[in-house]
C-alpha cells in the first residue's frame, strides 16, 4: 500500500511516521519548495506526546520543550481562579509538553526525512484528485501526477482538498477575536515549568515557557494576547498566516488593564524581538470527511480554535486512529471507520472552544467579580468551576482515566 499524504506540517508528518512505523508505504507531498520552523508556543497534551514517545521521539522533545507542571488561570489581576497540575505531575505516563512550534515542525520534519528518506517530497501542491476502483492519482500544480492507494488531505485550514470535495462550505467563521503572539527570552516565572492563562471577559493573556533560556535562570517565554474586537467586521483582517507582523500598537493597548503582580505585560511584549498577528478563527465541522478513497485529517479537517491545548493533538490522535486503521483494513473500509470514530469528537471540540474551552473559568470569575475577590470560594464554588475545566478535559479524552484506555 502507498498512502499519499498532501502536506508537510505536523499533522502530515506524524501520520506518515506512524504508517513508515506499521510497515505501510506512504509519500508526503509538501508544497513549500522548503521548509521553515515558523510560529511560536504549542502545548502537547499527554495524549498526543504518547504517540511521540511511541514514535521514539519523546528524548528530542525533551531537548528542545519544557515538560509543564501546572496550569493556572488567573483574572487580569492576577489573583488564581483555578491551578491544577499537567502531564506526569498529575498522574500522566508521559508529560504535557510546552515547545516552540517551528522546533515542533523541525524535528518531525528531521524524522521523516531519516526514516522515509525519498518518500518525503517537497515544492508539490496537490491541487486535485482522480479515484478509480484500484487507487487514486493526486494532481500537483507542476503538471505532474502522484499514483496511489489512498490520498489524505492534510493541507491546513485553507485546504484544497476540502475545497475540491466541500465546493458549498461556508469557509473560515471568525467572531471578531484577534490574537497576538511572540516569544523573548525572560527571566523564570515561578518554578519555570507552569502556565498562566489570565484575564477577563474581553482580553486574555497566555504565558507559558516554551524552551530552555539563553542562561540558567531564563526560558524561552510564550505569549499570546487575544481579544474581542469592539470594530470587528464580518471577515477576519487577513489571511490567517504565521509571517505576519503586527507593531506593539496593535497589541498594547488590549494588555492595559493587567495588573500583574508576576510580570509586565507591556514590558514583556515591548522586549520581543516580533509578534505575530492572527485572526482567532476555524470552520463549521463538516458533515463527511472521506470520499472513498480520500479523507482529510487535522486542521484540513476539523480547524479549531487555539484554546484548551487541542489544535495540533487532535491531528495526532487522528494520525494514530488512521494508521492503526490502515495497518488492518482494506483502504475504503479503514478511510471509512476512521471519519465514523475522529468526525463526532472533533466536531464536539470545535464547537466547546467557540464557547471558549476550559478559559470559561476567567470569564465565569470576571462576571460574578469583575473588580477581583479576596476568595475565589466566596465567587464560586469548586464544582462550578470543576464542571469547566475538568468537564472540557472529559469531553476532549485528556483526562488520566482516557490515558489509561488510550493504547492496547
Amino acid at each position: 500500500m502507498n498512502v499519499l499524504i498532501a502536506g508537510g506540517g505536523i499533522g502530515g508528518l506524524t501520520l506518515g511516521l506512524m504508517l513508515h512505523q506499521r510497515g505501510i508505504g506512504c509519500t508526503i507531498l509538501e508544497a513549500a519548495p522548503e521548509v521553515r520552523e515558523l510560529g511560536v508556543g504549542i502545548n502537547l497534551l499527554p495524549t498526543a506526546v504518547r504517540e511521540l514517545a511511541a514514535l521514539d521521539l519523546l528524548p528530542v522533545l525533551d531537548k528542545v520543550g519544557i515538560r509543564t507542571r501546572e496550569l493556572r488561570y488567573a483574572n487580569s489581576l492576577g489573583q488564581i481562579i483555578w491551578a491544577e497540575l499537567r502531564g506526569i505531575h498529575a498522574g500522566h505516563d508521559v508529560p504535557q509538553i510546552s515547545i516552540h512550534r517551528g522546533r515542533l515542525h523541525g524535528l518531525l520534519w528531521r524524522a521523516a526525512a531519516e526514516r522515509l528518506g525519498p518518500a518525503l517530497r517537497t515544492a508539490c501542491r496537490v491541487t486535485g484528485f482522480t479515484q478509480d476502483a484500484g487507487g487514486v492519482t493526486a494532481e500537483l500544480e507542476n503538471g505532474t501526477t502522484v499514483r496511489g492507494d489512498v490520498l489524505v488531505g492534510v493541507d491546513g485550514i485553507h485546504s484544497a482538498l476540502r475545497a475540491i470535495m466541500h465546493p458549498d462550505d461556508g469557509g473560515v467563521r471568525w467572531q471578531g477575536i484577534e490574537m497576538w503572539r511572540g516569544a523573548v527570552d525572560w527571566p523564570v516565572l515561578w518554578d519555570g515549568e507552569t502556565m498562566c492563562i489570565a484575564g477577563d471577559t474581553r482580553s486574555k493573556m497566555v504565558l507559558y515557557p516554551i524552551g530552555p533560556g539563553a542562561t540558567p535562570d531564563t526560558r524561552l517565554l510564550n505569549w499570546a494576547v487575544y481579544t474581542t474586537l469592539a470594530d470587528a467586521g464580518p471577515s477576519p483582517p487577513g489571511r490567517q498566516d504565521w509571517a505576519r507582523q503586527a507593531g506593539l500598537d496593535r497589541i498594547l493597548p488590549h494588555v492595559a488593564q493587567f495588573r500583574l503582580p508576576f510580570l509586565d505585560p507591556a514590558a514583556l511584549i515591548s522586549a520581543s524581538p516580533e509578534a505575530s498577528e492572527y485572526p482567532m478563527c476555524d470552520r463549521d465541522p463538516l458533515p463527511w470527511w472521506t470520499e472513498g478513497r480520500v479523507t482529510l485529517l487535522g486542521d484540513a479537517a476539523h480547524p479549531m480554535y487555539p484554546v484548551g491545548s487541542n489544535g495540533a493533538s487532535q491531528a495526532m490522535l487522528d494520525a494514530r486512529c488512521l494508521a492503526d486503521l490502515l495497518a488492518r483494513e482494506a483502504p475504503e473500509a479503514a478511510l471509512a471507520a476512521y471519519e465514523a470514530d475522529r468526525l463526532p469528537k472533533t466536531a464536539t471540540i470545535v464547537a466547546l472552544n467557540r464557547k471558549g474551552g476550559p478559559e470559561r473559568v476567567i470569564d465565569f470569575a470576571a462576571e460574578r467579580a469583575p473588580n477581583g475577590f479576596s476568595d475565589i470560594n466566596a465567587v464560586a464554588t469548586h464544582k462550578e468551576l470543576a464542571d469547566i475545566v475538568s468537564g472540557y478535559a472529559q469531553v476532549a479524552g485528556f483526562t488520566v482515566q482516557d490515558a489509561t484506555k488510550a493504547r492496547p
